[in-house]
């Protein structure tokens, strides 16, 4: 890699626009390739669009026919991002410097890589869809264009991996499915059938796996529940009981987490009944007070006033306007607290401008996986943490996963997910835990005695990263402050993803993936309208957190190759995801808008043949309108003058849906898909678990479900790797680790324990 800032070229789409955002905020130099008439961002929301995605980056133009010019540009380049149908063609030819990172709604090989998709068909045929909405009604999309934000976080982290193989040998082409980006951010919708042949319902306002859900307040909505144990249900019933709203919950029976979870609807009821007579922010902060897990759903207009965003100077000012932020300051805590939006092509010069071909690395083959060499020390837990050490696992990293018979992760006991039949006391056969923990080493090590925090700090003197998911005094209370960690070992990489961040006012909140994106803006515009909101009920907030910290670890890691400084990355999860609510506080009216799209006519999702059978249609243009009219049997409408334009179908929305409605029935969504997709249109089927394993080409024949054999739970299958790095791929290679079982392998290993010293150490119990 270059010595100087790392130039990266932007051939730009929906699916790579955020990825150039976020190595903006990383510190590259990207340069945005736009045709003569500018990109067309420029020409949606008022230009709002284009000083969102584009601010901080340089502008060039160029003719599509211009390949010499854009062959110079990539000569000194570190990185094409490219988001174009076809890619680069002749202009990447030869360049053996280049990483480039192609990123298309289905991939480069399938039989569907040649499919049109858009952030609604991607979202459907990717499962998404199929988690969020109502479960006797139609699927419903997730608002600010998740799926596209989903690609280009993952093209974003593919870049980085393709520099830091490029440190042992050439650049690389990497292949970037939107579509296994979204299969692989589905949390327990996959993995329900997987390990339970249960494909689960839409779960509407209420969370599908812990007691927690959507609930009306006097001025709006709160996010929350009965919270993830013991001390925080007390809580909750002694809250309820000062102020004389326990119902009947103070009796007996409801203190057994069973009984509550089967009767959870009367449950909620009274909870309901209380959390109705207060003000959104009101009730948060007094629940907070009570350290239980309830966030007010704010709506974008009103994050500027969110205090703890605020005062960690989240907010980015783009020319006079306040705009979201990145969603980690980087490096060495740097904020980018203001951007410029370049002109169309004012940058013209960089294609006349003689900059050295980055160098490559290494002389001998560069297979290995990209990360391999760097060693990880996982103290997380749950899925936000787990979820960042997966990715960093899955391309290389020797990850040690440490537990503790007192201090499991939770999920290795969550009673759903078990392949095995009747009680689920093992810890090892739990698949929401395999799935997140595999290609990772176990240890076993108490780290409340003495003894134990003792090794933790023999293990950070040797590791190159230390990730935790802990609240934010955890640390400090161990004595392992970042302070402390440098001194320990000065070259670390420690990443803390604590709900809220390590700073601010609301530091100490206590925030599930739900109430993090209930605070973000998420929740509140998930939904039919102001009246009728659904909410994210499912942990898209944990895995957001998870790919976004996986990303600032391997920039921390080649940050520390150019300078030989590690750092400590305060990530909170709530900025992670305020980071993909993209143009919402530009442009958002505050109101959730269901499946349509601001710009295109029509967009939605229809009911085809079958129980809960959807198809999921976008129509970006007046051309592929008419095409729609004639691949559903009614190419009179292509020349009704009420239909020619988007505008004049939006107005005629009821007619036109009706058209689509009606050919849909008749048809199983996959036949109506491929029917469109024939004519050019985006469409997909709405696919949940059991289809995307059992039945979908495209994920089959990139081979992306993996089978492994784990010792305790037997054979299943594993969600694979979204990035392919064709030089340096990633891969699932070995099972999730039974509780404790490296533990006297990795101490022997990378602390060079001695065979006494472990056996004192089991003596005194610490190494359970």
């Amino acid at each position: 890699m270059s010595a100087s800032i790392p130039r990266v070229v932007e051939l730009s789409s929906p699916f790579t626009r955020f990825a150039g955002r976020l190595l903006v905020g990383l510190g590259f130099e990207v340069v945005l390739v736009e045709p003569p008439e500018g990109d067309e961002t420029r020409r949606e929301l008022d230009g709002d669009a284009f000083a969102h995605w584009h601010a901080g980056k340089r502008s060039v133009t160029l003719a599509p026919s211009a390949s010499a010019e854009l062959r110079d540009l990539l000569t000194g380049a570190d990185v094409l991002l490219d988001g174009t149908p076809d890619g680069a063609g002749a202009a990447v030819e030869g360049l053996g410097h280049l990483v480039h990172v192609r990123v298309t709604p289905f991939g480069l090989v399938g039989p569907r890589s040649g499919w049109q998709g858009t952030d609604l068909v991607v979202a459907a045929l990717g499962g998404m869809l199929a988690q969020v909405g109502d479960p006797d009604g139609p699927p419903l999309r997730m608002p600010e264009n998740q799926a596209e934000h989903l690609a280009g976080v993952n093209a974003a982290i593919a870049a980085l991996l393709g520099l830091r193989a490029r440190r042992r040998g050439p650049g690389q082409l990497v292949d970037v499915s939107a579509q296994a980006c979204v299969a692989a951010a589905l949390e327990a919708g996959t993995l329900a059938y997987l390990h339970e042949d249960r494909v689960p319902p839409r779960p509407g306002r209420v969370h599908p796996l812990v007691p927690h859900g959507l609930f009306r307040s006097a001025d709006g909505h709160v996010g929350g529940g009965l919270g993830g144990s013991p001390r925080m249900w007390d809580a909750l019933l002694a809250w309820l009981c000062e102020e004389g709203a326990q119902a009947d919950l103070a009796e007996p029976r409801w203190q057994d987490p069973v009984e509550r979870k089967k009767h959870q609807d009367h449950v909620f009821k009274v909870v309901q009944d209380f959390v109705g007579t207060w003000p959104k922010s009101e009730f948060a902060e007094q629940a907070q007070a009570r350290k239980l897990p309830w966030a007010a759903v704010d709506l974008p207009p009103e994050l500027p006033d969110n205090p703890q965003l605020a005062a960690r100077n989240f907010f980015t000012e783009v020319e006079g306007r306040t705009d979201l932020g990145f969603p980690f300051a980087f490096p060495e805590g740097r904020r980018i607290t203001s951007l410029t939006v370049p002109g169309p092509g004012e940058d013209q010069a960089l294609l006349h401008e003689h900059r050295a071909t980055p160098a490559i690395g290494g002389t001998g083959s560069p297979a290995r996986p990209a990360l391999e060499g760097v060693r990880v020390l996982d103290l997380t837990w749950v899925l936000a943490g787990p979820y960042c050490t997966k990715v960093l696992a899955d391309h290389g990293a020797d990850v040690i996963k440490v537990e503790s018979v007192r201090r499991p992760d939770p999920t290795r006991f969550a009673p759903f997910m078990h392949l095995s039949r009747g009680p689920h006391t093992d810890p090892n056969t739990n698949g929401y835990f395999n799935e997140v923990n595999r290609n990772k080493r176990g240890i076993a090590l108490d780290t409340r005695t003495e003894e134990g925090v003792a090794v933790l700090r023999d293990l950070i003197a040797s590791c190159d990263v230390l990730v935790e998911n802990f609240s934010a005094t955890v640390m400090t209370g161990l004595g392992l402050g970042y302070d402390a960690l440098r001194e320990i070992n000065p070259d670390l990489v420690y990443v803390s993803m604590s709900g809220m961040g390590h700073s601010g006012p609301r530091a100490g909140w206590v925030s599930y993936a739900d109430t993090v994106s209930a605070s973000a803006g998420l929740t509140g515009l998930t939904g039919w309208g102001p009246d009728d909101v659904v909410g994210v009920i499912y942990g898209h907030g944990d895995i957001v957190a998870g790919l976004q910290a996986a990303l600032a670890t391997i920039a921390a890691l080649e940050h520390r190759a150019q300078t030989g400084r590690g750092q400590h990355i305060d990530l909170s999860q709530l900025e992670a995801i305020a980071a993909h609510m993209g143009t919402s506080l530009l442009t958002s009216s505050g109101s959730p808008t269901g499946n349509a799209d601001p710009r295109w006519s029509p967009q939605g999702v229809y009911r085809a043949l079958g129980a809960d059978r959807w198809l999921a249609v976008s129509v970006r243009s007046d051309a592929e309108w008419t095409a729609l009219c004639h691949a559903v049997g009614r190419p009179e409408l292509a020349a009704d003058d009420r239909l020619r334009t988007a505008e004049g179908r939006g107005r005629e929305r009821a007619l036109v849906d009706g058209v689509i409605a009606e050919w849909a029935r008749g048809l199983p969504a996959d036949v109506a898909a491929e029917t469109l997709q024939e004519h050019g249109i985006p469409a997909g089927a709405v696919q949940d678990g059991r289809d995307l394993v059992e039945h979908d080409p495209q994920l089959r024949a990139r081979g992306f479900y993996v089978c492994l054999a784990h010792p305790a739970a037997g054979a299943f299958l594993h969600e694979g790797v979204p990035i392919r790095l064709t030089g340096t791929p990633g891969s699932v290679r070995r099972p999730a680790p039974l509780l404790g079982a490296d533990t006297d392998e990795v101490l022997r290993e990378v602390a060079g324990f001695s065979p006494e010293r472990l056996r004192r150490l089991h003596e005194a119990g610490v190494l359970r």
